[in-house]
C-alpha cells in the first residue's frame, strides 16, 4: 500500500506542476481537466471549471505527488491544501482502513466506483487529516 501526497491549487495547478517538473527533472505529465470528465446529468459544469486541472501526477525522486485545482466555489486555504492518498490494489485493505479512519471523522465521499477508479472515497479523520482512497491495479493511465 502506498501513501501519496495530494496537493490542491486555486486555478494554477498547471503552472505549479510545470515548475515542479523543471525543478526536480521529472518527466512531463498528462493533465486531465474537469472538462474531460463525463458530464453528470444533475450538475452542469461551469464554464470557468472546464480547463482547470482535475488530476495529474509527477514522480519526484521515486515518490508520486498528485495535483489538482479546487473546483470553483470550493474552499481553498493555502497551507491546508494537502491530503494523503492511499493508492492500492487491495480493495479489502482499503475498505478496512477507510472504515477505521472515518470513526470520529467526516466522510466527504463514501467509497464508490467512479469513472477513474473502481473504488474511490475521501474523508477527514478525527485529527483533521484529509485522506483519499483510490483503487489502482496498475492499469490506471494517470
Amino acid at each position: 500500500m502506498s501513501v501519496d501526497v495530494y496537493l490542491n491549487f486555486n486555478g494554477n495547478t498547471r503552472e505549479a506542476v510545470e515548475f515542479y517538473a523543471e525543478v526536480f527533472g521529472a518527466e512531463k505529465t498528462n493533465f486531465m481537466t474537469f472538462g474531460e470528465a463525463p458530464p453528470h446529468p444533475d450538475y452542469a459544469l461551469p464554464e470557468e471549471a472546464k480547463n482547470l486541472v482535475m488530476h495529474t501526477r509527477l514522480n519526484i525522486d521515486g515518490s508520486n505527488v498528485m495535483f489538482s485545482d479546487v473546483f470553483p466555489g470550493s474552499p481553498f486555504i493555502a497551507g491546508n491544501n494537502i491530503s494523503l492518498s492511499i493508492v492500492n490494489a487491495d480493495m479489502d485493505g482499503m475498505k478496512a482502513a477507510f472504515d477505521k479512519l472515518k470513526e470520529g471523522g467526516t466522510v466527504v465521499m463514501e467509497l464508490q466506483e467512479t469513472f477513474w477508479s473502481k473504488c474511490y472515497g475521501s474523508l477527514t479523520d478525527k485529527f483533521g487529516i484529509i485522506w483519499q482512497f483510490s483503487y489502482d491495479d496498475g492499469s490506471t493511465v494517470m
